[in-house]
């Protein structure tokens, strides 16, 4: 009777989840494997090094054109942003997120932008005023978000999540980011050995 759910149908639940905003645990932290999404503050949460999960591979359509693949910043510190063009925080954020971005590229760390539930033209407008300074992923089925599922899951529009040179999940942020808790973050997980 219920069979397998279309890929409408899984596109629209994944969208639901975003809108509605559904709770989690009291820590506000999903349990893993879920993704559920929920409200964030901006809080950087660093995990330490014997805690971290190894992230996976994020690949895909860039929205300036051509291919991505975090598999091209192997050994170096990535931060991975989720964002819409349609979310007010994930706006207010986008200073932020360039600033800290010019400030420790030459320090090995390099910025990805995941763009998710939009429409690609406006994604493509929002970016062209933001001026982020590095490339964003058209991501509108919320692939990239689901394969985080058993690992640390955005669970959040905007979410943050810095990946160590290890390519583990050193950090994550719900919500829209401080600059001073990202370049704290940052300069921790920079200053691992």
């Amino acid at each position: 009777m219920f069979g397998v759910m279309t890929g409408k149908a899984v596109m629209a639940v994944v969208g639901l989840l975003l809108v509605t905003g559904c709770a989690a645990g009291p820590s506000g932290d999903s349990p893993a494997g879920e993704t559920r999404f929920v409200a964030g503050d901006g809080e950087i949460v660093l995990f330490p090094a014997e805690q971290r999960r190894p992230a996976p591979e994020v690949a895909g359509e860039r929205l300036d054109g051509g291919r991505l693949s975090s598999a091209e910043y192997a050994g170096q510190i990535l931060v991975l942003n989720f964002w819409a063009s349609w979310c007010a925080p994930c706006r207010s954020e986008a200073p932020i997120l360039r600033d800290a971005a010019a400030r420790f590229e030459a320090d090995g760390v390099r910025f990805v932008g995941v763009n998710i539930k939009d429409d690609k033209t406006q994604a493509q407008a929002f970016e062209r005023t933001a001026k982020p300074g590095y490339p964003s992923v058209f991501d509108q089925p919320g692939r990239i978000v689901l394969s985080f599922q058993g690992t640390v899951p955005p669970a959040a529009i905007p979410a943050t999540l810095i990946i160590d040179r290890q390519g583990r999940i050193a950090a994550r942020a719900l919500g829209a980011v401080k600059h001073s808790d990202l370049v704290r973050a940052l300069t921790a997980v920079r200053d691992e050995s």
